[in-house]
């Protein structure tokens, strides 16, 4: 496939030929970063992990410059640094058996965009050759604003497709801001437990992060158990490890409907949800 970013990398873990590995992906993340699969989309990577009819693809849109490093790592150059974050992406998609692992090299600057365009036609591209059932990505209430760019790009895509070529699930995910304030009756409740020995695996691959100043692999696997210990207050643990998600696929199969406004409906739930409980205790 040709992309925007010449720069742009398709590394197929089994050796398949490009198209072959494309069409067989069923589930197809799109994160902004190296590693935002790996955090966000478990549940995808896990539900396709040695299985023959279910295969995860990843899309990573930046290039892994400006990234926060000290340690071993303080001396990198952004050039050093995006060359050491492509490889750790790769051997993650080698570990998790992905189909394909794209990554488009993307700027920040260039993702969080309002007017840039060629994100959001590599994206295009790519679900036309891949044609996912369901799509992982970063949640609209994120609080990184590349994460928010790829968030937009990735439904701006989709929409752009004929409606019988959407993807039938679409998920917004955590990683810069969990999704725990959302009333339980609209969260996804992804079940990631089992598999920790993978889910270690897959996020210890990133030493360029975790030796460089940022201890992301504890913090997802803990923020998985405490979602899973601290969703339900009358009722023993149902999962050792609990992902949640916002529903995006709504906005795909709607173009509609307004994001903001969207995001904004799942805030107004969670502020009456509140203020209930509250008015309740003190009887007004």
């Amino acid at each position: 496939m040709t992309f925007h970013q010449y720069t742009a990398q398709v590394y197929i873990p089994d050796g398949k030929a490009t198209p072959e590995a494309l069409t067989r992906v069923t589930r197809l993340g799109i994160g902004a970063h190296q590693d935002d699969l790996e955090f966000m989309a478990f549940q995808g990577i896990l539900a396709c992990f040695q299985q023959e009819a279910e295969w995860f693809g990843g899309v990573t849109c930046t290039n892994g410059a400006g990234s926060a490093r000290s340690g071993p790592y303080a001396c990198f150059s952004d050039d050093e640094m995006q060359a050491i974050r492509c490889d750790e992406q790769n051997l993650a998609a080698q570990i998790g058996q992905y189909a394909a692992m794209i990554q488009l090299n993307y700027p920040s600057s260039a993702v969080k965009s309002a007017v840039e365009t060629r994100l959001r036609d590599d994206l295009v591209a790519l679900l036309r050759a891949t044609r996912p059932r369901v799509v992982y990505t970063h949640n609209l209430a994120d609080k990184h604003d590349t994460h928010i760019g790829v968030a937009v790009a990735a439904i701006e895509a989709m929409r752009a497709l004929p409606r019988d070529e959407r993807p039938q699930e679409v998920y917004g995910c955590e990683v810069w801001r969990d999704l725990d304030w959302m009333p339980d009756g609209v969260k996804v409740v992804q079940d990631v437990g089992g598999r920790e020995n993978l889910a270690a695996a897959l996020n210890g691959v990133f030493d360029s992060q975790i030796a460089g100043g940022k201890r992301y692999d504890l913090g997802v696997i803990g923020r998985r158990r405490a979602n899973a210990t601290f969703f339900e207050s009358h009722a023993v643990d149902q999962s050792e490890s609990i992902a949640f998600a916002m529903d995006l696929t709504p906005l795909v199969r709607d173009e509609a409907l307004d994001l903001a406004d969207y995001v904004d409906g799942l805030i107004m739930r969670f502020r009456d949800d509140v203020r209930s409980k509250l008015h309740a205790r003190m009887g007004s």
